[in-house]
């Protein structure tokens, strides 16, 4: 009766309140926390793609433009170059703009080799490109009117026939065909008198009396021109207008372009590397002494002059 009693009077705990619901909306946090950063992400991943994307494309646009321009850069300079090796008045025609042009080639080649270079750069080189080709077109009209020819360029430009009003000559009269192209461009051109000393050292004078050889120097060129060896004829004339040249001491004839014949002083096989610059050191050592005045130089291959130059010799005196 008395644990009744005690029982009684103690009141009785109801059950414990689940923990359950609390945990589960903690989790439902964190996985839309989760779910909402995996979103972003690969919204973020999937912008960053479409960036990257249109950036490649656009460089892949700005290079196809830079390596168009090249090319088209790069026939510009073959145009201007073979019209200077086909007539000489051409050659003097550029040189009297030598500054304007270099400075625009000089522009033109800084924009392309850039490889960072923007469209608005692109833009400025190709209206530069366009200037240069108007230039050349324009100084042909200018040795047209000056020399009343007509210079023709074909399309192919393979052969050469023999007319003043043509780009194609005959070479020789085995009716060999040379395309005016690959005739070669000398610059640079140096005629000097040397003095040679006993002990085999050389300097250059500007005494007739201590010379003892002439000296000819020039650079080739041509971006059309192939590999191979060239034929180069270099005729140096006297004060009193005879040419220096010897058979026994090497010299001859050769033919020009419009079928006459002319001498030489001295002649040399160069091997010449297509798109180079290939240096050409030529001697002349004759058995009288050279007399003071004027002396003039011509440099020719396949009959053509492609360069000329002169020096002074004084009379000199005792020393």
């Amino acid at each position: 009766m008395a644990d009744n009693t005690f029982n009684a009077g103690t009141p009785n705990p109801g059950p414990e309140k689940p923990k359950s619901n609390k945990n589960g909306l903690i989790y439902g946090i964190l996985i839309a926390a989760l779910v909402g950063t995996w979103g972003y992400m690969y919204y973020d991943k999937s912008q960053t793609s479409k960036e990257i994307a249109i950036k490649e494309n656009q460089l892949d646009t700005i290079t196809n433009s830079r390596n168009e321009l090249q090319a088209e850069y790069d026939a510009a300079q073959a145009r201007l170059d073979d019209l200077i090796s086909q007539n000489s008045r051409m050659d003097s025609l550029v040189k009297s703009k030598d500054k304007e042009i270099a400075d625009m080639k000089g522009r033109i080649t800084s924009i392309l080799s850039n490889k960072n270079a923007t469209a608005a750069q692109l833009a400025e080189a190709r209206r530069l490109i366009e200037e240069l080709k108007s230039r050349t077109e324009g100084y042909v009209a200018t040795i047209e009117r000056l020399e009343g020819e007509k210079i023709v360029i074909t399309g192919e430009r393979d052969y050469a026939r023999k007319e003043r009003d043509s780009v194609v000559v005959v070479k020789d009269s085995l009716g060999k065909r040379v395309d005016l192209g690959s005739v070669l461009h000398a610059s640079n051109i140096k005629l000097s008198p040397i003095n040679v000393r006993k002990n085999g050292k050389e300097e250059v004078t500007t005494k007739a009396k201590r010379a003892d050889m002439m000296r000819v120097s020039f650079d080739l060129d041509n971006r059309i021109a192939t590999t191979g060896d060239k034929e180069i004829y270099v005729a140096i004339t006297a004060p009193d207008g005879s040419p220096l040249a010897v058979e026994a001491l090497g010299s001859g004839r050769f033919t020009l372009e419009d079928g006459t014949e002319k001498l030489y002083t001295v002649k040399k096989t160069v091997s010449y590397a297509a798109g180079g610059v290939t240096p050409v050191s030529m001697d002349w050592k004759q058995n009288s002494d050279f007399k003071p005045g004027d002396y003039a130089v011509e440099i020719y291959q396949d009959g053509y002059k492609i360069g000329a130059g002169k020096v002074n010799l004084k009379k000199g005196g005792l020393f």
